[in-house]
Order: C-alpha cells, then structure tokens, then sequence
C-alpha cells in the first residue's frame, strides 16, 4: 500500500507538472503577441529619439560653422576655419541620415527639402561673407549686407529645424501614451505572475528530484566507504570507537571487538567490558588516562597493554578527537591499533643493531690485526729477501734471482694492498666530524705529499680558487690525492701530465643521472688530466672496489683508489662521476652539497 500511494503521488505530480506546463504554452503564445507590441512601441519612441539627435547634430554643425567664421573674423587665426571644412560634410551626412530616419514621413521628407534649400542658401552667403573677410573687406556695404542676410536665413534655419523637433515632439508624444497604454496592460502582469508561480514550481520539483538522487548516490558511497573501512581495519588492526560525551554512551567497531579476541558486538560497549581486558600492571595508568579523557574532553596517544581470553598479551595504540557535529553535539572519536608486531620489530631491530655493534667491534678487531699483525711478518718477509738478495746473489741461479725478484714484487703488492684496504677501511667510519676547511690548504697538502713524483713526471696542476666548506679534512685531503695520483699514474708515455683542477656550482636540477636530492645547490669539483684515458662503457666499473681496467704488469696499483674516493664522497653525501676518452684523458667530477 505504501509503495502504491508513493506510485500514486508521482503519477499526480506528473499530471500537475503536464498540466501547468500547458498552460504555460498557451501564455507563452498570448505573451509572445503582447511582446511583439511592445518591442514595436519601444522601436517608434527609439526613433523620434534618433530624429531628436539628428536634428540637434544638424544645428550643432550650422552653429560651429558660424562661431568658427565669427572668430576668424574678429582674431584673423585660421584655426577657427577647421569648422567650416569639416561643417559641409557632416551637413550632408545628417541630411542624408534624416531623409532615411523619415521615408514613411511625407511631412517630415517636405521639411527636410525646405531645410536643405535653406542650408545651402545660408552656405552660400557664408562663402561670400567669408571671402570678404579673408579679403579684408569687413568695412564694405557688400560685406555688411551679406552679413545680415547671413543672420536672417540662420535664423530662418533654426525655425524650420524647431518645427521639425516640434513635429517629432508630438509624434513622440503619441507613442509615448501608446507605449504606456502597452505598460498598463494588467494581463502582462498576470502573465508575469504565473511564469514566475510555475517557475518556481518547475525549480522546486527539479531540486526535489535533484536531491533525491544525490541522496541516494551519497547512500550508496557510504555503503561503500563503510565496506571500506571495515576492510581497511583488519588489514591495519586497529578499531574505532566512539565516545558521546553527553549521553556518556560508547560505540564500538566491528573490528576492535577482533583485536580484543571477541566477536563483533558480542558484548555492551561499556567502560567497564573494555576495562575487564586491560592488562592489571596497565590498568590503574589506562584508568587514569580515561578519567582525564573524561574531564578535558580529550585523549592523547596513550600505550596499553590487553589480555586476551586465550592469554596472548597484545600491544595497543589510542588516540582521540572531539567532534562537535551541526546540532552542536559533542563526541570523542576514538581510534585503537594493535602495535604488537611494531613492538616486536623494535625489539627485533634492537638485537640486531647490537649484533651489529659486535660485527664492528671485531672489524675493528681485524683493521688492527691487519695493521699490525699482517705487516709484521710481511716486513720479516721482505727483510729476509733483501739479505738474502745482498749476500747470497751471487751465488744464486738465474732462476733463483727471478724468483727472489717476483717474491719482492709480490710483496710490495701486499703491502700496497694491506695500506689500501686499511685506507678503505678508515673512509667508512662514520665518527669522523665534519668542519669547515679551506679546501685549497687541503688540495696543497695532497699535492705536497705527492711532490716527487709531480717532479719526476714534471707535470703541471693549475686550479681554480675553491671556498671553505664543512667536510671531513682528512677525508677530502685523502679524495684529492687518491684522485690527482690516479691522472699522474695513468699519464701517457713521453707526455708530460697536465692537470686542471676547476671549481663551480651546479643545481640538483642539472645532476647527471640523478633523480631526486636532498639539496638544491652542489659544489662541482672537476679534475681534468690529458692521460690515457678509458673507454667510457667502463665509466661505472672503476669505482668498484678491486676493480682494474689494465693489466698489473702495465701499470702498478691495487684497485682500491677510485672506491676509496666514491666511498669519501658518498661519506659528505654527494656523487662521483667519471669522463673518459681513450688516449685523450679522462675528467672526474665530485658533487658535494652546499649546507648552510
């Protein structure tokens, strides 16, 4: 039954609707007529209106043509001719435009015709009086004589157009009370009323309509959004509730009953039910919280532990908020999440940042080992063999001496390789404090240290002045001589090395190969040698540690140089990169972040 009085209503409303939207056609078609009237009425006042303007724009030339003649005649300054060209032409235009605004007025086309006689005559004689003046004969009976009938046919003139304004005055008039006539008409109003009356029911059925739906479609994404955070609760194992504060009521969720091992709904949302499953050394600090919770209508994270009925002790997380809705109600919105596995992953991180700790501890154990222990008997080694090359040599096989000299060789690669790996081993402690150096003191101690062979291969360094920045000294000093002994190892036979060392700022915009930064602004270190080089597909291979791109017999070296500089530079948070051609140098660029 219900279902069919709302049928039944619709179907009334639609006969409603249809019936007052035939109406509306119907006044449509009387008010379209009535309109037509009066746009026409509203036309003929637009008209004598323009007749009006016309007429006045004709005078208005005829009299700045005379003022113009008047003052050229008493001053003799022919700028007050500019009238009397311009007058002839507008005259002309405003004759012209009468004649079209009157066509379907034989009274009004006689006295333009009249008109127009009366205007060329009064030219005429302003011509002839003109050129008198301009002849200086303002004195002569001609001139006086020209002049005073000039004055007769202007007036002339102003007569015929003041009875043409009259004419049109009282043709306005007529359209005037015709248009009123129109105005007063009582069924336009009546018209207008119902237009408006059905207007707004038209708007108020649409908006009902309108309304309805959106209802409907908010229903269905609440419905949704519902599911939603049902789905989104157990997958991220936490709970709402909510607290009204003035009927001092709670609501739980679905889920929060699941984190606290219970069905949903199982049992009344108290205080006191959810109190029940509080852990007892937590109890009195939640009930403390609560209380507050109470008095300041506010609850901050608090931490708590519960006892499930099965006896698994799990972690929870609350927080809540004060909502005041439209009606001025107040509630408390409530979240609770089950922070176990975060607890236990904290504890879990926590072991093994201690095992860490033990791992570093015996890397340290080993750098000293290696430091001390390896190079010990290393030094014997190579003792003995020196001895043994200084007393025993001739009594050696050729075959013993290329032995003894490759155990000589092997063992100065050890001791390289123990010094490097040691090296390496320092650039990734982390203790090491940053503070603001003058890299160019730096830049000259690595140079410093390398001073004899820069003298043996007579190479030239030149470098740009480069500012203070806040580092590790002995790192970068460690960057810059790995860097320029790299361009120094690797120098052409027979050519002298040439190093350029050039400084400059960069954008982390402009970073090759680099997608996002923590800074905006880098310093940009370039060392530019003119060496062998290296293809540049091995661009990305250099820096790795052990990592050779020519054979140890060609050139000396470990492998460890260029990781150590990728491991200082990713040490101050910058980038590395390396350009090589073969036989025409190679050039590394060092990116270090500007910080304030």
């Amino acid at each position: 039954m219900k279902f069919k009085s709302i049928y039944n209503s619709e179907r009334i409303l639609k006969i409603i609707f249809g019936l007052s939207l035939f109406v509306v056609l119907v006044m449509g078609g009387m008010s379209y007529q009535l309109i037509k009237k009066l746009s026409k009425s509203f036309e003929d006042v637009q008209h004598t209106y323009q007749i009006h303007i016309e007429l006045e724009k004709l005078l208005s030339a005829l009299k700045d043509a005379e003022s113009g003649k008047r003052a050229f005649i008493i001053s003799q300054d022919s700028t007050f001719l500019e009238p009397l060209l311009s007058s002839q032409s507008e005259l002309d235009n405003s004759l012209e435009r009468l004649k079209l605004l009157t066509k379907n007025n034989p009274a009004q086309q006689k006295n333009i015709a009249e008109l127009k006689i009366k205007i060329d005559k009064n030219l005429e004689i302003f011509e002839k009086t003109l050129s008198l003046a301009i002849a200086n004969k303002t004195d002569s009976p001609e001139f006086i004589s020209s002049f005073k009938e000039g004055r007769q046919t202007m007036n002339s003139v102003r007569f015929k157009i003041m009875d043409m304004t009259t004419h049109e005055s009282e043709e306005l008039g007529i359209r005037k009370e015709k248009s009123s006539k129109t105005l007063s008409n009582a069924p336009m109003l009546i018209y207008y009323a119902l237009i408006f009356s059905l207007l707004i029911l038209l708007l108020t059925y649409l908006q009902i309509s309108k309304n309805l739906r959106i209802l409907k479609e908010k229903n269905e994404l609440l419905e949704t959004f519902k599911e939603s955070t049902t789905q989104s609760e157990i997958i991220s194992k936490h709970g709402n509730w909510i607290w009204y504060i003035e009927d001092n009521t709670f609501e739980y969720s679905d889920n929060l009953y699941r984190l606290l091992g219970e069905e949903p709904q199982s049992f009344p949302a108290t205080l006191e039910n959810f109190m029940g499953f509080v852990h007892p050394d937590d109890l009195d600090k939640l009930t403390e919280q609560v209380n507050k919770m109470m008095e300041n209508e506010d609850l901050p994270f608090i931490h708590y532990r519960i006892i499930q009925k099965n006896g698994s002790i799990k972690h929870f997380k609350a927080y809540g908020k004060v909502l005041i809705d439209s009606d001025g109600h107040k509630k408390l919105l409530g979240t609770t999440a089950d922070i176990t596995d975060e607890i236990e992953n904290y504890r879990l991180i926590e072991e093994r940042n201690l095992e860490l700790e033990r791992n570093n501890k015996e890397l340290a154990s080993f750098n000293y080992v290696a430091s001390h222990d390896l190079q010990e008997p290393l030094r014997k080694i190579q003792t003995f063999i020196s001895r043994l090359e200084d007393k025993e040599k001739a009594n050696l096989s050729d075959n013993g001496k290329l032995y003894i000299t490759r155990i000589k060789s092997s063992s100065a690669r050890m001791r390289s390789l123990i010094d490097d790996l040691l090296q390496f081993s320092r650039t990734n402690k982390s203790e090491e404090a940053f503070e603001d150096s003058n890299i160019n003191i730096l830049l000259e101690t690595a140079k410093h240290d390398l001073a004899e062979i820069i003298s043996d291969k007579r190479a030239r360094i030149s470098s740009d002045s480069i500012p203070s920045m806040k580092v590790i000294p002995f790192q970068i000093k460690q960057l810059f001589l790995n860097l320029i002994s790299n361009s120094l190892k690797y120098s052409r036979e027979n050519v002298a090395p040439v190093i350029t060392i050039s400084y400059s700022q960069t954008q982390a915009s402009d970073l090759p190969k680099i997608k996002f930064s923590k800074h905006d602004l880098y310093h940009t270190i370039s060392i530019k040698d003119n060496g062998i080089g290296f293809d540049q597909e091995y661009a990305e291979k250099i820096f790795i540690l052990f990592n050779r791109l020519h054979n140890k017999n060609e050139y000396s070296g470990t492998g460890i140089g260029l990781s150590i500089c990728k491991k200082i530079v990713e040490n101050h948070n910058g980038y590395i990169t390396a350009e090589g051609k073969l036989d025409q140098g190679s050039v590394f660029t060092v990116y270090l972040p500007v910080t304030t």
